[in-house]
C-alpha cells in the first residue's frame, strides 16, 4: 500500500521509511506528491494534546493528498517539569529557523531549566501519539509509544536529533544520540508507535 506520512521533518523521514518499509508499505512525504510548505501548516499544531496535533495534520494532508495518511506528532516530557515541554517540544525555545539552530536552542533550554537538579529530577519520557486516515472522512486509528529515560547535564553523542543528545535511554544504556539507528528504533517511542500501525495495517489492509 502506498502512505502518506505527513512530516517534513528530516529527522523522522529515515526512521519511518526504516519500520514501515520492511513491511510492505510504501512510504511517500508531501514533497514526493509536490504538496510544498504552504502557511497554513503553521496553523495546524495549535492542539493541547499530541493526538489533537496529530489528528489536525492528518487530516490536512488527507483531504490534499486523497491517500492513506498517517501523522505523529511526539516530544519530550520531563516529569520534574510538569511534562514539559510536551507538545511545544519543537517550540520550546522560541526559535524560528533551521532544524539543527533549533534542536540547540532547545536543548540550551532545557539544560537551564533543570540546571543543578538531581538526578531523581531528571526522570523523562518521550512520547509519540500517530493518527492513521484511511482517507479524509474516516474515523481515525490512532496508535501509542513512549520511552523512558532520564536528561544528562551535558550533550552526548553526534546521532539522532531534537534531545537524542540529552536523553539517556534506561533501556539502552546511553543516550539516543549515541545509538545506531537501529537500536534506538528498536526502543524509541516513534518505533513502537510505527510497530503498533504496522500490525494493524497487516490485520486490515485498506
Amino acid at each position: 500500500m502506498k502512505l502518506l506520512a505527513a512530516t517534513r521533518s528530516r529527522g523522522k523521514q529515515p526512521e519511518i521509511r526504516r519500520i514501515l518499509e520492511p513491511a510492505g508499505v510504501e512510504v511517500v512525504f508531501p514533497d514526493d506528491l509536490g504538496l510544498w510548505e504552504s502557511p497554513v501548516e503553521d496553523t495546524l499544531e495549535v492542539a493541547e494534546s499530541f493526538e489533537g496535533n496529530a489528528r489536525r495534520k492528518a487530516e490536512h494532508f488527507a483531504r490534499l493528498a486523497g491517500l492513506p495518511t498517517v501523522a505523529d506528532d511526539s516530544g519530550l516530557e520531563v516529569f520534574a517539569l510538569g511534562g514539559a515541554p510536551g507538545v511545544r517540544s519543537r517550540r520550546f525555545a522560541g526559535l524560528e529557523g533551521s532544524g539543527e539552530a533549533v534542536d540547540a536552542a532547545n536543548n540550551t533550554e532545557l539544560l537551564r531549566r533543570l540546571l543543578g537538579a538531581p538526578e531523581a529530577r531528571r526522570r523523562a519520557r518521550y512520547r509519540c501519539v500517530l493518527v492513521y486516515l484511511r482517507d479524509a472522512a474516516a474515523v481515525p486509528a490512532v496508535f501509542e509509544g513512549a520511552c523512558g529515560g532520564r536528561i544528562l547535564d551535558a550533550p552526548r553523542g553526534e546521532g539522532g536529533f531534537g534531545y537524542d543528545p540529552l536523553f539517556f535511554s534506561d533501556e539502552l544504556g546511553r543516550t539516543f544520540a549515541e545509538a545506531a539507528p537501529e537500536e534506538k528504533d528498536a526502543v524509541s517511542h516513534r518505533g513502537r508507535a510505527l510497530r503498533a500501525l504496522a500490525e494493524a495495517l497487516r490485520a486490515t489492509p485498506p
